[in-house]
C-alpha cells in the first residue's frame, strides 16, 4: 500500500451573481437580514443551459491543467453531488465524456454536504489498495434547481458550483501522508433534519436542530480528526469546513482550536453550494497564496443525513 495526496485543485462557478437585494426583490426579506442570520451577501446561479455536469467538467479541467495532467492519465473519477435529477448516464460518467477521458471508472458519491470530503476518502483509499493510480475528485451542485424560491428561510442560502481535485499516490508519505485518515459517520435518527424530497425534488432543512448539533457536537470529532493525522489544532494552517453558514462555521472553527488557522469562508460570497462548498473554498484559499504548499489544513464536511467526514490533508 502507498500513501495518496491533492496534487492540485480547480474551481468553477456560474457566471450570473444573486445578491441580498436581488432577493429582497423576489421575497420578503432584506440584505440587513440574510447578512445577520447566515452571513451570506451573494451567491452564483448557473441557468437552464448549464447543467451539474458542465459546473464540474469546468472545475475539472482546471485542476487537471494544474496538475499538468491529461484527461486520459486519470483513471478514477469520483463526483459527489446530490443535484443529478437523471440515474443514468451518472455525473461521473457525464463529466468523463465531456474531458474525452478514456476508461476511467466512474462513480457518483451523494453523502449531500459531506459528499466531497466522503469522496476524498474513497479516493484516498482506491490509491492506497493499488486500485487507482491518478484519481478526479469533484464537488458538484446545483442548489438553484432545488430550492423553492418562493421560501426565504432556505432561497437566500443556496448557491452554485463545482470544486475539483486531483489525487495522486503519494510513495514518499510515510509518517506524513498527503490525505490523513478520514473520520467519518452519520446521526441516522435525525437524517430528516435536511431533506431533498417529492417531484421536482425540493430542498428543506430544520434549521435550528442542525445549528444545535455542528456548534455542539461536531468540534470533538473535528479535533479528533486532527488526532487521527498527527496534528495539533493549533499546528494547522487553514480549516475549511462545509460553507453551511458563517454562524456555523465561526463558533465551530473557534471551538476546534484552531487558533493560527486561516478560516475559509467563502459562503460570503459564494453561499451554501453543498458538495461543492469545501473543494471550492480550498481551491480559492490556494489559487489567493493564503496557504503555503504542504502546510496542513482540515477538510471537515457536514449536512444532510447528518452525515460528517473529515481529513487533515497537506496542501498541494
Amino acid at each position: 500500500m502507498t500513501g495518496s495526496r491533492v496534487v492540485a485543485l480547480g474551481h468553477y462557478q456560474p457566471a450570473k451573481v444573486l445578491t441580498n437585494d436581488d432577493l429582497a426583490a423576489m421575497v420578503d426579506t432584506s440584505d440587513e437580514w440574510i447578512t445577520s442570520r447566515v452571513g451570506i451577501r451573494t451567491r452564483h446561479v448557473g441557468g437552464p443551459d448549464e447543467p451539474v455536469d458542465e459546473l464540474a467538467a469546468h472545475a475539472a479541467a482546471k485542476a487537471l491543467a494544474s496538475a499538468g495532467l491529461q484527461p486520459a492519465d486519470i483513471d478514477l473519477v469520483l463526483v459527489a453531488t446530490s443535484t443529478a435529477i437523471d440515474r443514468s448516464p451518472s455525473m461521473s460518467a457525464r463529466v468523463a465524456a465531456r474531458l474525452g477521458m478514456g476508461s476511467p471508472a466512474v462513480m457518483d458519491i451523494n453523502v449531500v454536504c459531506s459528499g466531497f470530503t466522503h469522496a476524498l476518502a474513497t479516493a484516498d483509499h482506491a490509491v492506497r489498495a493499488g486500485a487507482a493510480t491518478r484519481a478526479l475528485v469533484i464537488g458538484a451542485d446545483k442548489m438553484g434547481d432545488i430550492v423553492d424560491w418562493t421560501d426565504r428561510s432556505t432561497c437566500v442560502l443556496m448557491g452554485d458550483g463545482a470544486g475539483a481535485a486531483v489525487v495522486t499516490a503519494d510513495p514518499e508519505g510515510g509518517d506524513n501522508p498527503g490525505i490523513g485518515p478520514v473520520l467519518w459517520g452519520s446521526v441516522p435518527e435525525m437524517g430528516n433534519a435536511v431533506r431533498i424530497e417529492g417531484t421536482p425534488p425540493r430542498f428543506a432543512q430544520e434549521g435550528q436542530s442542525v445549528y444545535r448539533w455542528a456548534t455542539t457536537q461536531l468540534p470533538p470529532i473535528a479535533r479528533t480528526v486532527c488526532e487521527r493525522a498527527g496534528v495539533m489544532p493549533e499546528e494547522l494552517a487553514a480549516v475549511v469546513l462545509h460553507q453551511a453558514n458563517l454562524r456555523i462555521i465561526e463558533p465551530v472553527a473557534r471551538k476546534i482550536g484552531a487558533v493560527n488557522a486561516v478560516i475559509a469562508r467563502d459562503v460570503v460570497d459564494s453561499g451554501n453550494t453543498s458538495a461543492a462548498s469545501i473543494p471550492m473554498a480550498l481551491s480559492k484559499l490556494v489559487e489567493r497564496g493564503e496557504v503555503e504548499s504542504g502546510a496542513p489544513v482540515l477538510l471537515f464536511g457536514f449536512g444532510g443525513n447528518l452525515s460528517y467526514a473529515g481529513q487533515v490533508i497537506r496542501c498541494p
